[in-house]
């Protein structure tokens, strides 16, 4: 089947395993991305405001003011500028966060997947060598089997329970393969028949070539 023609088994399974890692490295660093920059702390340190806050008191005690209207405006301007470099930090914090949050994370869940994708892989291979064939359940049996390995060190109830959901999702991912690949062909069964320029093709026996006239009416 045209929908199986991929590559041969030995090679087969680091294939599926560098696949396998970047999909993983690539989706979990955008997670964890996404996750680290939330959980990061917005909060400043304390010594990090003191530090700030003391010399804007000193400069506002030191100067002469006068009015309660200047007051009130170097007081607007002095929280104002508190407010800007508390966020200025509070983002800093949290690209931190989320810079760290990818640099530990990402790896580990491309990992994973690079372990789930070899493994699954390698009994698909032993599967297809038993068989002697491809199709569809030998990807169904290999992620229910690929899920069972994996969770063995749970118990058995938990070595079920993942060989259901792994049978279950390859038996999604096989039926909408399936559905796509019918429905492309279908399309290019009925698409209308290629229909040739008239003019490019070659003259019929007893007619003359268009564009040239026919001598043979004047004898």
């Amino acid at each position: 089947m045209e929908e199986y023609a991929r590559e041969p088994c030995p090679w087969r399974i680091v294939d599926d395993c560098g696949g396998a890692f970047t999909m993983g490295v690539i989706g979990g660093g955008v997670f964890q991305a996404i996750k680290g920059f939330r959980n990061a702390p917005v909060c400043i340190l304390l010594s990090e405001a003191i530090l700030f806050i003391l010399p804007l008191l000193m400069i506002l005690l030191s100067l002469n003011v006068s009015s309660k209207r200047a007051e009130t405006s170097y007081l607007s301007t002095a929280v104002s500028l508190h407010v800007a470099w508390c966020l200025h930090i509070g983002i800093r914090h949290r690209l931190r966060g989320s810079l760290n949050a990818v640099r530990i994370r990402a790896p580990q869940i491309g990992g994973s997947f690079a372990v789930w994708g070899g493994l699954f892989s390698t009994i698909d291979c032993g599967l297809v060598r038993l068989r002697g064939k491809e199709d569809p359940w030998n990807s169904i049996t290999s992620g229910a089997l690929t899920g069972a390995v994996l969770a063995a060190r749970s118990g058995p109830l938990a070595m079920v329970g993942s060989a259901m959901m792994g049978g279950i999702l390859l038996a999604l991912i096989e039926g909408v393969g399936i559905l796509l690949t019918r429905y492309t062909a279908q399309q290019f069964r009925n698409a209308p028949p290629f229909l040739e320029d008239p003019s490019q093709l070659p003259p019929k026996e007893g007619t003359a070539a268009s564009g040239y006239p026919n001598y043979q009416q004047y004898h």
